[in-house]
């Protein structure tokens, strides 16, 4: 597998805090240049960069980020917001603590809402899997596939730890058959990379591998 077929499946990604319009403008550059599936950054941005980037390239946002516990009508508002502004992805954070308090139907429910308002532009259902046990992380697969959103995705990269190789392997037995994978949070290698994308992960969240790229060019 080569370094441009594991780029074609990066979101090239940017949510520090403290990120500025210099830094996201670069971050697009690269995308552009080394042909990533999309550039991942803060709804703030989103509008400016839609407009620097036209067509060029898919612009993902993230809701109900990091935490995941605003409000189901805040996640929404933030959502349609996003999607005014011009993005063609987004990436929510599911209510952790619904899910450990086993209230279900409030995930389901949640997930269906942004799914319905995305309408055919692309969900990603963010778990957090290190703070997850096996039994939670297999539910979700379950509740992710029934809300038929797009992608369940590892982690936001702000908690205890990102993408493991174990949790998309597990979630590669237990999704629907059009449920996609995204690996987020610490992928440092494009060896990383390749393992991630063999286990099934069509999305990798990470700035690094684009930042190799650039150093080795």
């Amino acid at each position: 597998m080569t370094h441009k077929e594991i780029l074609s499946k990066v979101d090239h990604t940017l949510l520090a805090q403290g990120a500025t319009w210099e830094q996201i403008k670069v971050i697009c550059d690269d995308a552009v240049k080394y042909q990533t599936a999309s550039v991942c950054i803060p709804p703030t941005f989103v509008k400016k960069a839609k407009e620097y980037l036209g067509d060029k390239m898919a612009v993902c946002t993230v809701i109900g980020f990091p935490n995941g516990y605003s409000t189901t009508e805040t996640k929404l508002f933030e959502t349609k917001d996003a999607l005014k502004n011009g993005a063609d992805e987004i990436d929510m954070v599911i209510n952790i603590g619904a899910l450990k308090e086993k209230n279900y139907d409030f995930v389901l429910n949640e997930i269906k809402t942004l799914k319905e308002a995305c309408g055919s532009k692309i969900l990603k259902v963010i778990i957090e899997a290190c703070l997850l046990t096996d039994e939670e992380k297999v539910k979700m697969c379950g509740l992710v596939t029934e809300a038929k959103a797009d992608f369940i995705k590892t982690s936001t990269g702000f908690s205890t730890s990102g993408a493991t190789f174990d949790d998309i392997a597990l979630f590669a037995k237990h999704i629907g058959p059009n449920i996609k994978m995204k690996a987020a949070g610490g992928i440092s290698s494009f060896d990383d990379g390749k393992t991630f994308v063999e286990l099934g992960a069509s999305r990798l969240g990470t700035s690094r591998l684009v930042k190799i790229e650039k150093t080795n060019a």
